[in-house]
């Protein structure tokens, strides 16, 4: 099983990319099945074939599935749902009804991350290929199980707690007053469960044995800046990135005075994303003749690409966190580029680290060999965060 997560700054081409990954993929007999979770879905137009929530055969070995994310709330948190329906106000009800479970920020998104679960648990597949959301979108999606786990063991134990011992008191006064009624256990039962399927999307997201992130790139200064955060805070959270796509490289044998100027500016910033991205491998994808619209079309772009490569390989493996024993400490190395030590900041809670690092922050569940210890310094040493835990006197 392999799953391949493609995302970019907007307008980059991930989703053409995307999909000629997977054709290819199908091409060499695995059984591929290419999805969005992007809430502007445009696989669809890409691929010129109607896809719909449901997984659609497109050729030999080759399905294509569009999330529909209303859809997806309705069968998997119905009791949410409803809910949520009846503590609306009466007015608001009709938008509850038609726009999903409001339960909290990006559940739209999210929806769409599970149904990679849930491709991968059925075994149809060999190869999953994703086409998500630009980078920031994905970015906070990505960052969702830290935040849910940090809910799940912190807040939710006092808070279902606490509605249980209130509901048989309160429950009459506000269904009176209010007409609605507290979450009951089915309703809890869903949210737990929700936030536990959470920790599981991580845990096979950031297998790197099984699972990559891919940026697709242009060689434009605005588009590297934004790559380059999307790098780090990939790794900060620890998600692998095996490959990086440059995408709409201008050929070399231009003449025109015009396209010559572009042509130089892009063999620039082409260098700078070499030096940037090192040693992850870079695939150069040349700007096509024609638009890349159709199997054919992305059967042609997947050659340019991949040439005979296979595109489900694992191109670069590179460690995520690490935990070394010293004399008499330990260090815990994440990678993190691209980012100075005043962009960094540490807290910690507990057994919990806090790692903020520009707009994004991380919550890390310590082992138990380093929650014992206190820390005493950290430091960016070659593209990684090293924090120093050193051991108590005995």
């Amino acid at each position: 099983m392999r799953i391949i997560l493609y995302t970019g700054k907007g307008g980059v081409g991930k989703t053409t990319i995307a999909a000629a990954t997977a054709i290819r993929s199908a091409e060499l007999g695995y059984r591929t099945i290419v999805l969005s979770t992007d809430l502007a879905h445009s696989l669809s137009d890409c691929l010129d074939i109607k896809l719909s929530s449901q997984p659609r055969p497109i050729s030999e070995n080759l399905w294509g599935q569009e999330v529909n994310f209303l859809e997806e709330i309705d069968n998997q948190w119905e009791a949410i749902r409803n809910w949520a329906l009846s503590a609306a106000r009466k007015k608001d009800r009709a938008v509850v009804a038609q726009e999903g479970c409001p339960f909290f920020s990006g559940m739209e998104e999210l929806v769409g991350l599970f149904s990679i679960i849930r491709h991968h648990d059925s075994k149809k597949y060999h190869v999953i290929v994703v086409d998500c959301a630009p980078t920031g979108e994905a970015l906070r999606l990505l960052n969702f199980p830290d935040r849910a786990r940090f809910y799940l063991k912190r807040i939710f134990p006092i808070q279902r707690k606490a509605t249980n011992i209130v509901r048989p008191i309160a429950n009459p006064i506000i269904k009176a007053l209010l007409n609605v009624s507290i979450p009951d256990d089915k309703v809890m039962d869903s949210i737990e469960g929700l936030f536990k399927r959470l920790e599981r999307m991580h845990s096979i997201l950031s297998d790197p044995k099984k699972t990559s992130m891919r940026i697709v790139v242009n060689p434009e200064k605005i588009v590297i800046k934004e790559t380059q955060r999307t790098f780090a805070y990939l790794g900060l959270y620890g998600y692998f990135t095996d490959l990086i796509v440059c995408n709409r490289i201008l050929p070399d044998n231009i003449k025109d005075s015009y396209f010559s100027f572009w042509k130089g500016a892009q063999d620039k910033y082409y260098r700078l994303i070499e030096e940037c991205f090192s040693p992850i491998p870079i695939l150069k994808v040349p700007l096509m003749e024609r638009e890349v619209v159709g199997l054919s079309q992305l059967k042609e772009m997947a050659r340019e690409i991949f040439k005979e490569e296979d595109p489900t390989k694992i191109f670069f493996y590179g460690k995520s966190s690490e935990i070394e024993k010293r004399d008499s400490y330990y260090i815990l190395s994440i990678p993190l580029s691209f980012f100075d030590a005043s962009d960094i900041s540490l807290s910690r809670s507990g057994d919990e680290l806090f790692i903020e690092v520009g707009t994004q922050r991380r919550n890390i569940i310590l082992p138990r060999a380093l929650a014992r210890l206190p820390i005493e310094g950290a430091r960016l040493k070659e593209n990684r965060l090293m924090i120093k835990f050193i051991e108590k006197e005995r």
